[in-house]
């Protein structure tokens, strides 16, 4: 889950990038028309240009990760981290004990 809030819906940023999309003819750039509609929802330019950047490219239109991708290795990092710090413990816990083990048997 993102640490930042997120201000804007789904449907406001699928209708923000449905009107990018439609209405960047209209203007001199890409820029220039997220600049205008931006200014009516009441997000910066970055923002939309950054929604509209992720709808290329879960669209196929442009190179990145789709966001099911991303969020499935996020969490397979994490399982692995996980992993790996329990496997430290158990190993920790499996020299302390036969280190006890050995230490029992030559007091006897």
């Amino acid at each position: 889950m993102s640490k930042t809030t997120n201000k804007f819906g789904p449907e406001v940023r699928e209708r923000a990038v449905r009107m990018l999309l439609e209405q960047e003819r209209e203007y001199s750039s890409r820029w220039a028309a997220a600049g205008s509609i931006a200014g009516k929802i009441g997000c910066s330019v970055h923002t939309l240009m950054d929604w509209v950047k992720r709808t290329d490219v879960e669209a196929g239109r442009s190179a990145g990760v789709p966001l099911e991708v991303s969020e499935r290795l996020k969490a397979l990092e994490r399982e692995n981290r996980e992993l790996r710090q329990a496997n430290e413990i158990l190993r920790k816990a499996s020299a302390y004990f036969a280190a006890a083990e050995l230490d029992r048997r030559s007091k006897t």
